[in-house]
């Protein structure tokens, strides 16, 4: 079932934009003033009020700050940070009216995939602007709330083989060493339980429980999962050899019909059981291992700001349409701003 959108670019441009803060993460930041006058400069050029600002710290990377932009009235929260930033602002934003706004930083992360947003601050700034707006489903895990994926298995090892350094330095392709490195580790044994079925028993190398479809760099592995339908889409991969990583591989690119050596189940409540301790990983971020990984659907839990139009099940629709958009608002705003002074 179809969640509620609301879609109405060019709304924001009036003098009545909504209140808004900005939870950073300041170690994704290499220049926290520029993205400060950026943001400012070209949401008050736009009609918003200024808005507030918080810093994350290693202690609280995002839950807390959140919870106090809500609190001081924001109507519009963005997120610059990475993946566990972004899935620290969902678990304070789900359940509640705020939207939260994306803007993608440092090598991107999951969700800024989703929305087609890679690395472009004005991209993300002018999808808020239009007011594009999705009520998505959330996962949740033990008591973490998530966005977009959970997995066990491969796609965990990878994520916790790729360094920051390399991240930073290559961007998303730094992800390819760290796979590289577990392409021919032992599949493990699953049980897969979905909803009330008999539990299936797999051998594989992963297994990923998504609200939508896109993995780093915007790779589209679940072409038909969609972010609202109060459904977990759960991909259970089974290569065994380098020629079948590769076989799964195009045919991921090639956006084929078909995926070999990949199985596709659907269901509201997913749980994972192997027969060892296995990594684990939601929205990116790697949490502990461990022998189960248990996920329920929160439907229609967080309101998203989107590329338009809203109503498509692809989060990514118009989103290169958007930065281009979004880079002539931002040049508006810094001529509005050194035309003023």
């Amino acid at each position: 079932m179809k969640r509620q959108q609301e879609s109405t670019r060019d709304a924001a441009t009036g003098p009545d934009g909504p209140r808004s803060a900005v939870v950073v993460n300041p170690v994704k930041q290499t220049d926290i003033d520029g993205l400060r006058r950026t943001v400012t400069d070209t949401l008050t050029a736009a009609g918003w009020p200024e808005p507030a600002w918080y810093t994350t710290t290693a202690e609280d990377p995002g839950q807390g700050q959140a919870r106090q932009a809500i609190e001081a009235g924001a109507e519009v929260v963005f997120v610059c940070g990475g993946d566990g930033t972004v899935m620290s602002c969902v678990g304070a934003l789900a359940g509640t009216e705020v939207a939260m706004a994306i803007l993608p930083s440092g090598t991107g992360n999951l969700l800024a995939a989703n929305l087609g947003l890679s690395n472009d601050l004005a991209a993300g700034l002018e999808v808020a602007l239009e007011r594009g707006r999705r009520q998505i489903d959330v996962g949740v895990c033990e008591d973490q709330i998530f966005a977009v994926m959970a997995g066990m298995g491969f796609d965990a090892q990878m994520l916790a083989a790729t360094s920051e350094t390399t991240k930073a330095r290559v961007g998303w392709p730094a992800y390819i060493v760290g796979a590289m490195r577990h392409l021919r580790d032992r599949p493990m044994r699953v049980s897969i339980r979905i909803d009330n079925q008999p539990p299936l028993r797999r051998r594989a190398r992963t297994v990923l429980v998504a609200n939508v479809g896109r993995l780093q760099g915007g790779v589209r592995l679940l072409a038909d999962a969609e972010p609202d339908d109060g459904l977990l889409d759960v991909a259970v991969l089974t290569p065994r050899t380098l020629n079948h990583w590769l076989s799964l591989g195009w045919a991921v690119v090639r956006r084929r019909d078909r995926v070999p050596r990949m199985e596709v189940l659907r269901g509201r409540r997913v749980t994972i059981t192997s027969n060892r301790a296995q990594p684990r990983e939601l929205d990116g971020d790697v949490i502990s291992p461990g022998r189960a990984l248990r996920v329920t659907v929160r439907p229609a839990a967080l309101w998203l700001c989107v590329p338009q139009p809203a109503t498509e099940p692809d989060l990514a629709v118009d989103a290169e349409a958007a930065a281009e958009r979004g880079e002539r608002r931002v040049e508006e705003g810094r001529g509005e701003v050194g035309h003023g002074e």
